[in-house]
């Protein structure tokens, strides 16, 4: 066992002071109680506070732990709270929570062991934002380096599910690990068998903490996933998708893992047709990278072509939504967020909101054209279309609703909706093609406009509205040699705010190059 905190074991003669910060099902209480109920078992005084918050919002809930060897018979005085600058360990089961504990004053170099898991749960701040909204956790973990004496982190959430428990027991067997606390692991062990309640799952998750803290108390943190692309199999016994096997292969090797999972996208959005449709606009592009020299540049623009074209070609309509809303695997998912046993019914209710527009557009062609060209129509279709649903899809009633509208996917081709979006994919392209010949990079930059367009409904509307905005500007850029970084900007600044008052600011400042 390590005592790399500074005190041997049976050598502590004052109170040791612990702070837990956790958010609401992760078992915080738990741990507290855990730590209270080994204290007290080894014939120390101990005592746990807490201080609720609102989690993700403003804070995790702070549990406050006190604890001291007995002494002449006197027994101590605890405090309530944590007072910055004097708490010995703290305890964070989220990594944007350990640097709130060093913003709190909590942490310190002289005196504190850090205890972090290192996944993320992100806050609501960080996903009502347009763009990427996410903290970077290369800032908390320089952060926490200066500012901790000791700092053991890991992915303490994701080893605790895979032992079928939760992060306060693996959090506890790191705690016990670092010697922090002046208690044989048994006793440790002890203290979880008390508790009563899966006993065994969290002595698994103890153990795998434990022993991690021993091997590699620290791992390196990424703020993105490591992406994993499945290659395309040679056969696949189906003659359409072997023919979108062929076409693949016929690209460079580095483009291919990327359209490979544009091609999966569109077989499961549509069919193998739609796929190798893809491809064929793909296969156009390449032959334009090519010949300005895309090979250089690891064929930049191909890749870009295969990623956000296959994006913009599954659009969300409404029975893309609904189906995504009925699959087994989100049933599979929401079950397995919430922890569901086996036998445990789960009941689900989705909000659903489509306007008019959506009615429209989901109609033939000639049809949608016909219903938007009547004003007086679509004003008394409006009140009656344009309000959010809540449907359950637990029920029969709400799934059977939801599987009709999916199943108009299959007929999405003759669509109003398909058209235009046909007719506005072909524009960008255009577009991008234009800026490529221009400068290379304005070319791959300009495709990557695109992920500005998501979601369906109010979302599509005004992320449409950003991309039509930002793609006005791409001819005052195409000559400017700094055009390329012209055109992040616009997009960084379109992703800034719902609003887009970023956006009004970048562009006027184009406006005056």
């Amino acid at each position: 066992m390590s005592n790399a905190s500074g005190r041997a074991l049976g050598a502590v003669s004052q109170r040791i002071s612990l702070a837990i910060l956790a958010m609401g099902g992760q078992g915080g209480g738990v741990l507290a109680d855990w730590i209270v109920a080994l204290a007290e078992a080894q014939g120390w005084a101990a005592q746990s506070t807490s201080v609720p918050g609102v989690a993700q919002r403003t804070g995790a809930t702070i549990y406050y732990i006190e604890m001291a060897p007995p002494r002449a018979g006197v027994p101590p005085v605890f405090a309530l709270m944590p007072t910055p600058g004097d708490v010995d360990i703290v305890m964070a089961s989220e990594l944007i929570e350990a640097g709130r504990s060093v913003l709190r004053g909590l942490v310190t170099p002289d005196r504190t062991t850090l205890i972090a898991s290192t996944h993320r749960a992100f806050a609501v701040a960080e996903k009502q934002s347009p763009g990427d909204g996410s903290a970077d956790p290369a800032i908390v973990s320089l952060a926490t380096e200066f500012a901790a004496k000791r700092i053991i982190a890991f992915d303490m959430e994701a080893m605790a599910k895979a032992k079928g428990s939760v992060i306060s027991a693996t959090l506890f067997g790191a705690l016990a690990a670092t010697g922090g606390l002046p208690f044989p692991r048994s006793a440790f062990e002890a203290a979880i068998r008390a508790g009563g309640a899966g006993v065994e799952a969290s002595l698994r998750a103890f153990t795998a903490a434990f022993d991690q803290t021993n091997a590699k108390p620290i791992e390196p943190i990424r703020r993105y996933p490591e992406k994993r692309f499945a290659h395309w199999p040679e056969r696949t016994g189906n003659d359409e998708l072997d023919k979108i096997g062929a076409r693949l292969r016929a690209f460079p090797e580095i483009v291919q893992p990327m359209l490979a999972a544009g091609a999966r996208k569109l077989v499961d959005y549509l069919d193998p047709a739609y796929a190798l449709e893809y491809l064929e606009r793909v296969g156009m592009l390449f032959d334009l990278d090519r010949a300005h020299g895309g090979e250089a540049k690891a064929f930049a623009f191909t890749v870009a072509a295969a990623k956000y074209l296959a994006g913009a070609m599954a659009y969300d309509d409404i029975a893309r939504v609904a189906d995504l809303k009925i699959r087994e695997s989100r049933q599979k998912r929401v079950r397995s967020e919430v922890g569901a046993a086996p036998d445990t019914i789960v009941t689900t209710t989705e909000y659903f909101h489509p306007r008019v527009e959506e009615l429209c557009g989901s109609l033939p062609k000639a049809w949608g054209e016909w219903l938007e060209a009547r004003p007086g129509l679509v004003g008394i279709l409006r009140p009656l279309v344009d309000r959010g649903r809540r449907i359950r899809t637990n029920t029969i009633s709400g799934y059977l609703l939801l599987a009709a509208v999916a199943s108009q996917g299959a007929k999405r081709r003759g669509s109003l909706r398909y058209a235009r979006e046909k007719a506005h994919i072909d524009g960008w392209l255009t577009a991008a093609s234009q800026a490529l010949e221009a400068r290379y990079e304005l070319g791959v930059e300009t495709l990557g406009c695109r992920r500005l367009v998501k979601g369906y409904s109010d979302t599509y509307a005004r992320g449409l509205s950003k991309f039509d905005r930002v793609m006005a500007a791409a001819p005052l850029l195409a000559g400017r040699e700094d055009g390329p970084v012209w055109m992040d900007r616009l997009k960084r600044a379109a992703l800034a705010d719902e609003k887009g008052v970023a956006l009004d600011g970048v562009l006027k400042t184009i406006s005056t190059l």
